[in-house]
C-alpha cells in the first residue's frame, strides 16, 4: 500500500495506489445507480466535465452490472466499487472491473482481501482506533466516514497533529458549498460527494446538467 501520493500517470489505466485518487480531481462522485442504462451516460457526462474517477456504491442491483459497463465501454475512466463490505464484495466488484475499492469502516479481513485481490482500498474510518488499527496494517488514506455527522472539520483539525502522516478523503454530507473548506484542510487530498449526480438528474437524463455540476467540482480545490 502507498506511503506517499504518485502523480497521476497520463493514463489512468497506471492507477496502482489508492492515494493515486486524489491526484485526478478534488472530488470523487459518489453514485448510487438504480438503472443498468444510466451508468454509461452518467460516466461520459460526469467525464465530459473533468471528472475521470467514479465510485459506484453497491447499494443496488445493478451496481456491478453498472461498473462492468462503465470499466468495459468507458476504459478512460477509473471506476471503483463503493460500500464494499467483505471479502466477497472486493471479489465480485474485481471481477465486474472495479479499479479501486472504498469501504465505509476498516476490518483487517477487507484488507488483506483487497490486497490478495489486486485492488486498492480506500477504507473508511469513524474513530481514532480505526485510523490505528488501519495504519498498523500498512493504510496512510482513508475516507472519514460520515464526514458531517462525526464533526467534519473539527475533527479533521484535531487529528491532524496524532496522525500527522496519514490524510483523508471525507464523504457524508459534503456539499458543494462546504467542500472547499475541507480541501483547503492540509490533511485533506480529496471529498466524495452525491451532488454531483442529483437522482431527478440522473433519472430525466439531464446529462448537460451533471457536465456542469462536474466541472464545477473540478474548479473546487482552493490553492495551496
Amino acid at each position: 500500500m502507498a506511503v506517499n501520493p504518485s502523480p497521476a500517470t497520463s493514463s489512468p489505466l497506471h492507477l496502482l495506489h489508492p492515494i493515486d485518487l486524489a491526484s485526478y480531481g478534488p472530488v470523487i462522485p459518489v453514485l448510487v445507480i438504480d438503472r443498468v442504462e444510466d451508468a454509461l451516460p452518467l460516466a461520459r457526462a460526469l467525464y465530459a466535465g473533468g471528472v475521470q474517477v467514479l465510485e459506484v456504491t453497491l447499494r443496488t442491483p445493478v451496481a456491478l452490472a453498472a461498473i462492468a459497463q462503465i470499466a468495459r465501454q468507458l476504459p478512460e475512466v477509473v471506476v471503483g466499487a463503493g460500500t464494499v463490505l467483505s471479502a466477497g464484495d472486493a471479489r465480485r466488484a474485481r471481477e465486474a472491473g472495479a479499479r479501486f475499492a472504498i469501504s465505509p469502516g476498516y476490518s483487517r479481513e477487507l484488507g488483506q482481501a483487497c490486497r490478495a485481490l489486486g485492488l486498492p482500498l480506500l477504507p473508511g474510518v469513524a474513530t481514532a482506533s480505526e485510523i490505528m488499527a488501519a495504519f498498523a496494517d500498512g493504510f496512510q488514506f482513508f475516507k472519514l466516514f460520515p464526514a458531517e455527522v462525526l464533526g467534519g472539520l473539527a475533527l479533521l483539525k484535531a487529528w491532524a497533529s496524532p496522525f500527522r502522516h496519514v490524510s483523508f478523503c471525507p464523504t457524508g454530507g459534503i456539499t458543494e458549498a462546504t467542500a472547499p473548506q475541507y480541501l483547503a484542510l492540509p490533511n485533506v487530498r480529496c471529498v466524495g460527494g452525491s451532488w454531483l449526480a442529483p437522482a431527478q438528474s440522473v433519472h430525466a437524463g439531464d446529462w448537460a446538467r451533471i457536465t456542469q455540476l462536474a466541472r464545477e467540482a473540478q474548479a473546487l480545490r482552493p490553492p495551496r
